[in-house]
């Protein structure tokens, strides 16, 4: 499949928003460990805002920074992956129900499901487009891809991808580790004009090489589901050809090649 790639976003530790990252991913400037805060939510209505949680604001940042330019987002099918979903409030309801009351927030309870950031975004754009949450675990974003250039090929109009993912709180960080906060959203198109890079996918029923990583950046990816799309971040950042292999399953990856427009 085939789809051009508009403007991406990026949020992670010491990576905060695109304009800032594009050097640094692009290696012109040194990269630098720092602690990622959630962004606030400008885009929710106050009441939204203060419901949502750190996990639906570091989505909605990168969704709201890759359609800044947008005439119309609530014109965007969006697809939305997380191997996690909010592992944090998932936490806090668990040790709710361990309590002899287990009296569960209403708050928590409607973040709890794995479309919450979706639906905060549809609710903030005036949205009542296609809207798809996917999981997929530490292939959670190499799974949003395929949906959302699946879409792009087969219905001829923008999407919007959003990948994210926060991490669990105790006891389940000790069997699901999250090393750190990150979200990326990609505006994926069927045509050029305006485009950053040509995008190729290719899906290939085969285990995918061991990456070997190049920098402390590049050594990022396998701590949070969403940063395995940090090669395709880099590449788009320093305007180079790039072939990345994203891991899908044990038995399959996607081939991705990246082309600057």
């Amino acid at each position: 499949m085939r789809c051009f790639l508009g403007a991406v976003s990026v949020f992670g530790p010491g990576l905060p928003g695109w304009a800032a990252s594009r050097p640094i991913l692009a290696g012109t400037q040194p990269w630098a460990m720092a602690e990622a805060l959630p962004p606030a939510p400008a885009i929710l209505a106050p009441g939204d805002r203060r419901r949502a949680g750190a996990t639906t604001r570091f989505a909605l940042a990168a969704a709201s920074e890759a359609t800044e330019a947008e005439p119309d987002r609530a014109a965007l099918e969006t697809f939305f992956a997380s191997g996690n979903g909010d592992g944090a409030v998932v936490g806090g309801i668990l040790d709710a129900l361990h309590e002899a009351e287990g009296v569960v927030s209403p708050t928590q309870f409607h973040n709890s499901v794995h479309n919450a950031a979706a639906g905060y975004w549809h609710i903030a754009v005036g949205s009542t487009m296609p809207s798809v949450s996917l999981g997929g675990h530490d292939g959670a974003f190499a799974a949003g891809l395929l949906a959302a250039m699946g879409a792009v090929a087969t219905r001829g109009r923008p999407v919007l991808l959003v990948a994210y993912d926060t991490p669990m709180t105790a006891p389940l960080s000790d069997v699901r580790t999250t090393a750190f906060p990150f979200a990326t959203a990609c505006l994926l198109r069927p045509a050029a004009e305006g485009a950053q890079a040509m995008l190729d996918l290719r899906y290939v029923a085969e285990p995918a090489p061991e990456p070997t990583p190049a920098d402390a950046l590049d050594a990022l990816a396998p701590g949070n589901p969403a940063a395995r799309a940090l090669p395709l971040m880099r590449a788009v950042a320093a305007c180079r050809a790039a072939r990345i292999r994203l891991s899908l399953l044990p038995d399959a990856h996607l081939d991705l090649r990246v082309t600057p427009c």
